[in-house]
Formats: C-alpha cells, sequence, structure tokens
C-alpha cells in the first residue's frame, strides 16, 4: 500500500510540466495539428526549443535583448519552424532593428499624432474573417496616405504596433499573415514621396526584422511607377517573398 509521500511522488511522475501546458494556451486542436506537422512544434520539446534560443544570446553581446520570456522567444521560433539558429537570427534581427533606428522608435507610441493619423487612415486596415487557411488578411490602401500629415516612418510604426498587438495570439503566430495592397488611385506625388532608402526600411522592419508568418503579398491595381519601384526593390526581397507577391491584376495606365 503506497503513503501519502508515495502518492505524491507518483502525482509529480505523472504530470506534465506546467509551463508545456501554458505555452500551447489559446491554439485549438487544430492549430496545435497545424504547428506540429508545418512548424515541427512538439509540446514535449518547447522548453528545450525556448532555452536553445536564449543560450545564443550571449554570442551577440553588441545587442541588448529587452525580453527572453517564454512567449516571446517561441513565437521567433514559430515564425521560422523551430529552427533554432534562424529563430535567433530572427530574434537578433528584432533587436539590432530597433537600436539601429532609435531615434524613430522613440516615435513609436499610440499618443503620437502622425502614428495616431496613420491608424485611422487604415494602415493597416484588418479583416474580421481570417482566409481559407485561418490566416490573419491585412488591406492596404496607400492612396489613403496624406503625406502632408504623415511621413512612411510614421506608417510603419503604426503596421509594426499593430502586429506587436495581433501576433500576441497564439493562433495568429501559427497561422500567420496574409497582406493584399490595392494600389487604386495612389498618385505620382504621393510615389515621389517614396524614397528607396524608406522602403527598404519597410522592407527590413517586415520581411526581416518581425516574428511572423507572412504567406502572401498580393498587388493589384498598381500603377506603371509602383512597378518600377518593385523592380528596384526586388534584389531585397527573399526569394520566397517574390514568389508570393504575384499581381491579381493588370496594372493601371
Amino acid at each position: 500500500m503506497l503513503g501519502p509521500s508515495h502518492t505524491w511522488d507518483l502525482a509529480m511522475e505523472e504530470a506534465e510540466p506546467p509551463q508545456m501546458i501554458d505555452l500551447q494556451d489559446g491554439l485549438s486542436g487544430e492549430s496545435k495539428e497545424k504547428a506540429q506537422k508545418e512548424l515541427n512544434e512538439h509540446a514535449e520539446h518547447l522548453h528545450n526549443d525556448i532555452q536553445a534560443v536564449r543560450d545564443m544570446v550571449i554570442t551577440r553581446p553588441d545587442i541588448t535583448f529587452q525580453r527572453s520570456d517564454d512567449s516571446f522567444v517561441l513565437r521567433f521560433l514559430r515564425a521560422r519552424k523551430f529552427s533554432w539558429v534562424e529563430a535567433f537570427m530572427l530574434y537578433a534581427r528584432y533587436y539590432e532593428y530597433r537600436q539601429k533606428h532609435a531615434a524613430m522608435f522613440k516615435l513609436c507610441t499610440l499618443e503620437n499624432p502622425g502614428v495616431q493619423q496613420a491608424l485611422l487612415d487604415g494602415f493597416p486596415g484588418v479583416l474580421e474573417d481570417t482566409d481559407h487557411f485561418g490566416r490573419k488578411i491585412l488591406v492596404f490602401y496607400p492612396a489613403n496616405w496624406d503625406v502632408t500629415r504623415y511621413s512612411i516612418e510614421h506608417m510603419l510604426l503604426a503596421i509594426l504596433l499593430s502586429l506587436e498587438q495581433m501576433v500576441e495570439d497564439p493562433e495568429v503566430q501559427v497561422h500567420g499573415f496574409v497582406i493584399i495592397v490595392d494600389w487604386s488611385q495612389f498618385s505620382f506625388r504621393q510615389a515621389a514621396r517614396l524614397s528607396p532608402a524608406q522602403m527598404r526600411l519597410v522592407i527590413e522592419g517586415l520581411q526581416d526584422s518581425f516574428p511572423a508568418r507572412f504567406g502572401g503579398i498580393h498587388f493589384i491595381n498598381q500603377p506603371w511607377y509602383i512597378d518600377a519601384a518593385f523592380t528596384i526593390l526586388k534584389p531585397f526581397l527573399k526569394e520566397k517573398t517574390r514568389e508570393r507577391s504575384p499581381v491579381l491584376s493588370s496594372r493601371l495606365c
């Protein structure tokens, strides 16, 4: 017959570590299955996966990693399909980008009038329903950009603030985003305010330095000068991003 102490020991051996359960809280059974099949996520290995990424922090003493909690590091692993090295590289770039552009990120608050106006103008627009893959759908209408009231940097900060909020959701971490950009009525005057350096700033901030899965970027109704700009930017886009950026309609004259 087992005494109380033996019963407690047996219960402790059979119990799952609580942190393993917590880290997958918020995921449906279907999403857990997708995470395992597509992202190589296994609940029993999560603690080791997260710690493996944290252990690499010492290799980048030049970067201040402000957050290293489990739930934060986990989103980088999910964004890079649980490759420890690739997840850490993204983790490092996330903070490196913010250190490099520290002056811009000082403006990254909801109290900033430029950021507020960019949000009011729909940067980004988020559809209530997901697509058939479960991805959040972000819609952008660049013609809404009021160049007299806020800069492309304000627009980028509004987008990043929104993404930070949405990526708190584990479902979004697993399923990711799809982006639709409708260039209808985007004027040459507006396009002239976009410098190559600014466009590269946006690409680096989203493609290379943010822990999210971007499943596709679709351009529609773009004028010829956007096609020209996109040609210039192609070398800065990852091959997978280029493949996932189809034109959905004929360009405007």
